[in-house]
This record gives C-alpha cells, structure tokens and sequence, in this order.
C-alpha cells in the first residue's frame, strides 16, 4: 500500500516546526527516521495531513557536556551513536546498545529521539534511559519540560510527549571511569525488539546502582532492593534476589515472560561481576 496524501514541510529551525504542531488544523506529525513512521503510513495506519521533517534543525544536533551530565540531541542516529560520532560520555553502554538495534540500513536513519517517541516497550532506548536515570526533554510553545525516563513511558505506544510538542534532547548523567554496566537483551535473533531486556548499572563514584527489567507490557520496572543490595553486597548477591522481586511486582505476567526478565537482567549482573573479577 501506499500512504494518504499529505504536504510535506520541512521547517528551517525549532519555533518554526513548533508553530506548525501547534496549528490544530493542521494534523501535522513529526518525521526523523520514519524507520517507524513510514510503515504506519504505507499500512495507513497514520494519515497525517501534514508531515514535518525535523531531521535538519541545528538544535536537535546538539551534543554537550559538564562534570556531572550531557546531553544529546534527539535527532542523532543509532549509527551515529554507534560509531562514535556524537562525543560518549556512557564509558561504552550508548554505543552498545546502538549496535544491538535492528540492522545497519535501519541504523543509519532511526534516531534516538525517534524510537523513544514511538514509545514501543521493547525498544532498546527506552530501557536504557531509565535504566541510567536519564532525563527526556520536550518542547512546545510554552517552553520546555523535562520528564524522568521512567516516568516518559504512559502505557504500550503512548508517551508524554503531547501532540504540539517535539522530543529535543535526551540528558544523562555523565558515568565516571569506575562504572560498570551489564546490559542483555533475549530476542530470537540479533537486532530484533526484545523479549525481555536486563540493565544494570554500578557507578560507586557517583552513588547510582539501579537495576531494571525491561521490554514489560508496560514501563521498564526498576528493581529498587535488588539495586540496594548491588551496592552494599555486589551483583552476585543482587542476582539471588532478582527472582522474588520480579516474582512480586509483576505476579500478575504468565510465568514464562517472568523467567525470561528474570534471566536477562541475572545476565547483566553476571556482566558486572566479570568485569570486576578481570
């Protein structure tokens, strides 16, 4: 199939695209990648009257940093991440999970902003941004928000981002040279939308320990006593706990997605607990 007629604009800057979300006449949808959107639109599940490209605005290409954060624009591609174009200041983790996505064609036109937007719980970027307490930042009109990833998600497909707003940046907390972090994904073959996701991060340097299970019917779940005992007992110690605590919170998900969470977040404690034995 193919889409429903719609203009296509591509504005000059990032007031520019705003004014075009904000006229409600409009029916206008963001475009980046459209690694997701265009097969909406060819399957006409999506029929924007309007589609604005912000691949090209200057303040979506931003990358900076201090002693404590950084922050990147929401249009940088999964390839670029991958190959190291956009500064990383994740000792490694952005780039690993970059390589893990779909496959290199794909890569190299879905962007980070983009597969957060769309909001599908088993992307791998969802995951991954609450799993370091990173912070999404969205723009309207009024001016700016900023939303915990944790909290980003609203339910299967459904984000915060409201329909006059554009995900502008993603800002995460800048991991020391001691950090650590385990981060496996259970899918059938490399590349696919997870089955279950386990990150795990420890950066005693800055206190963050956090634990989760994602790729959930819902948002990730942080595992917040396992996280506790990584930082007073070590990733072996945590792993032995991860079961109940999965066990618990998701009591009301078939016992076979719950093993398989369970598994893929024991996986990225096991990560860490190699790094520290080399």
């Amino acid at each position: 199939m193919k889409p429903a007629p719609f203009d296509y604009v591509r504005p000059r800057d990032l007031q520019e695209a705003l004014a075009l979300l904000a006229d409600e006449n409009a029916n206008a949808k963001v475009f980046a990648g459209g690694q997701s959107l265009g097969p909406m639109l060819n399957l006409r599940l999506a029929r924007p009257s309007k589609l604005v490209d912000i691949r090209h605005i200057p303040d979506l290409r931003v990358v900076r940093a201090d002693s404590r954060s950084w922050w990147i624009g929401a249009t940088f591609t999964h390839a670029e991440i991958e190959d190291g174009v956009a500064d990383d200041f994740s000792c490694g983790l952005l780039p690993f999970v970059a390589r893990g996505i779909a496959y290199r064609a794909v890569r190299n036109r879905g962007t980070v902003g983009g597969s957060l937007a769309h909001a599908d719980p088993a992307a791998d970027w969802l995951s991954t941004m609450a799993a370091v307490g990173a912070t999404i930042v969205l723009r309207g009109q009024a001016g700016e928000r900023r939303v915990p990833a944790q909290q980003f998600l609203l339910g299967a497909f459904t984000s915060e981002v409201g329909s006059a707003e554009i995900l502008t940046a993603i800002e995460l907390p800048r991991l020391s040279a001691m950090a650590r972090w385990g981060y496996y994904k259970v899918c059938r073959k490399t590349g696919e939308f997870a089955k279950a996701i386990g990150v795990t991060i420890q950066d005693p340097q800055i206190g963050l320990f956090r634990i989760l299970a994602g790729s959930t019917e819902g948002r990730p779940l942080m595992l917040a006593r396992s996280a506790e005992i990584l930082a007073n007992r070590g990733p072996d110690r945590a792993a032995r706990e991860v079961r109940d605590e999965i066990d618990a919170a998701l009591s009301h998900v078939e016992p076979g997605r719950r093993q398989q969470l369970v598994v893929a977040v024991r996986r990225s404690l096991q990560k860490i607990s190699l790094l520290e034995a080399a």
